[in-house]
This record gives structure tokens, C-alpha cells and sequence, in this order.
């Protein structure tokens, strides 16, 4: 009988041996569960704030590309507008030397026109029609062109009329009669106009 008795405390101080094992096991299980819970929690804050350094550095990104392509386009268009102003110089860097001789070039116009008339006593002579040429040609080669404005409709953006007559014919009526002073062209950029007589 004693004997029975000794066995049943021997279980009952095993039982709780056993429940207490079993406790640790949960309470280990539960221990597992919550520092994966409190990894997983860390793991998607640490995710968020990834993404959102993520999103940040693409909009900076986004912001600075959009800023080079700007800087770019201006740069492009200021060269492409120094190089058209230092054509433009270069084009017209003779202007005023030009304008300076084209005095020069009415008084051999007119000597000519008078030599060339009929009742006149003065001849042009063969060395002064060389320098008109040679003249002419140089300034031709520079760009300078003399506008043709007789028997031409009056356009005020070439002519200046200096009167008006009756025109000789119907035809005549709104164009260009005569020639006082030719105008001038440098490389399709007007110097001088044409001090013309226009027929009404």
C-alpha cells in the first residue's frame, strides 16, 4: 500500500514537471512568435522608409533632369543666336565704309552719264572707265548691289519719292519714272534707299 502511494506522488510530482515543460515549450513558441512578428514590423518599416527614400530620389532625379534639359535648350539657343548676331556682323561689318563711298560711286555714275551724252565735250576716258570698273567690281564682290528702280513699281519699303509728276503714259501710273539717286543693297540689307520721281 505504501508502495501505491509513493507511486501516485511520484506521478503527481511528475505531472507538474511536465506541465511546467510544457509551459516553457509555449512560452518559448510564443517568445519565437513575437520577435518574428517584431522582425516582420521591423523589416516593413524599414521597407516603407526604403520606399519612401526610393520615391525622393526619383522626384529629386526627375527634378534635376528636368533642370539639365532646360539649362541645355537655353545654352543651344544662346549659341545658336551669338553665332546668327556674328554672321549678321560679319555680313554688315562693312556698312559704313560702304555707305562712305557710295558718294563716290553717284559722282563716276554721273560723269558717265554725261560722256556718254551726245552734246557733251567732255570724253570719259579709257583709265578713269578702268578705276569705275575695277570699283564697281570690288564692291560687288563685298555684297554691294545697285537697285533697279526706273520703270519699277514704287515700293516704299526701297524708295523714297522725293515728288510726283503726271505720268507720260496709263501704264506709267503708280511706278517709278526716274532716278535721282540709286539705292543701294549690302548683302540684301538696304543701306540707302532710291530718292526716286513717281508718276501719278
Amino acid at each position: 500500500m505504501f508502495k501505491k502511494i509513493k507511486d501516485a506522488m511520484g506521478k503527481k510530482e511528475n505531472a507538474p514537471v511536465e506541465n511546467e515543460e510544457e509551459l516553457t515549450a509555449e512560452n518559448e513558441n510564443e517568445a519565437k512568435e513575437a520577435a518574428k512578428s517584431s522582425k516582420k514590423k521591423k523589416k516593413s518599416s524599414k521597407q516603407d522608409k526604403n520606399k519612401e527614400e526610393l520615391e525622393e530620389s526619383k522626384a529629386q532625379t526627375a527634378e534635376l533632369k528636368d533642370k539639365y534639359i532646360r539649362l541645355m535648350a537655353e545654352f543651344d539657343n544662346y549659341k545658336k543666336r551669338t553665332v546668327k548676331e556674328k554672321l549678321d556682323l560679319m555680313k554688315t561689318a562693312a556698312q559704313d565704309t560702304m555707305s562712305a563711298l557710295l558718294p563716290v560711286l553717284d559722282d563716276f555714275d554721273r560723269a558717265k552719264k554725261n560722256a556718254e551724252d551726245e552734246s557733251s565735250t567732255e570724253p570719259f576716258s579709257e583709265g578713269v572707265m578702268l578705276v569705275y570698273n575695277k570699283l564697281n567690281s570690288i564692291l560687288k564682290a563685298r555684297g554691294l548691289e545697285a537697285m533697279e528702280s526706273t520703270g519699277e513699281d514704287f515700293d516704299p519699303e526701297f524708295h523714297e519719292a522725293l515728288t510726283e509728276i503726271p505720268a507720260p503714259t496709263e501704264e506709267m501710273k503708280g511706278k517709278v519714272i526716274d532716278t535721282i539717286e540709286s539705292g543701294y543693297l549690302l548683302k540684301e540689307k538696304i543701306i540707302r534707299h532710291a530718292k526716286v520721281v513717281v508718276g501719278k
